[in-house]
């Protein structure tokens, strides 16, 4: 399953993440992670989560969505216990424009992704409702 939570610059969308992912915790069966862009909130999460900090890894910071889409893949070959990943700032982590048909072929390859293997993933993405592209909009909630 794919979410996206989406609102403008200062909307609250970065709380409501953290909140979902700690209470991820009482639900997921598996492994958590939390990726960002700094470190900020990294204190903000219960230590059970994995926090990464996609800054300290060029391959998933200010790249292109086929790039991130191998980062997060890379996670998953590495640890099939992951049960869900949360990915708060999004247009910061991925360059490519939002309107780009890459960035609908990395949404159709994470959708495939998480079916294959049962892991959830939540992105926050600082855009209004009306603004985003169709073939997103159907996953925010």
């Amino acid at each position: 399953m794919i979410q996206v939570i989406l609102g403008d610059k200062g909307s609250g969308k970065t709380k409501r993440l953290i909140d979902l992912t700690n209470d991820a915790l009482k639900s997921e069966h598996g492994n958590i992670i939390f990726i960002d862009d700094d470190k900020r909130y990294m204190y903000d999460l219960r230590h059970e989560i994995r926090f990464v900090d996609a800054s300290e890894y060029p391959a998933a910071y200010k790249c292109g969505a086929m790039e991130f889409l191998a980062f997060v893949c890379g996670m998953l070959s590495a640890d099939f216990d992951l049960s869900l990943i949360a990915v708060d700032a999004f247009k910061k982590l991925v360059r490519t424009p939002l309107d780009d048909p890459e960035m609908q072929k990395f949404f159709e390859n994470l959708e495939t992704v998480s079916n294959a293997h049962r892991c959830n993933f939540v992105l926050s993405i600082s855009i209004s409702a009306d603004e985003v592209p169709e073939f997103i909009r159907k996953y925010a909630d």
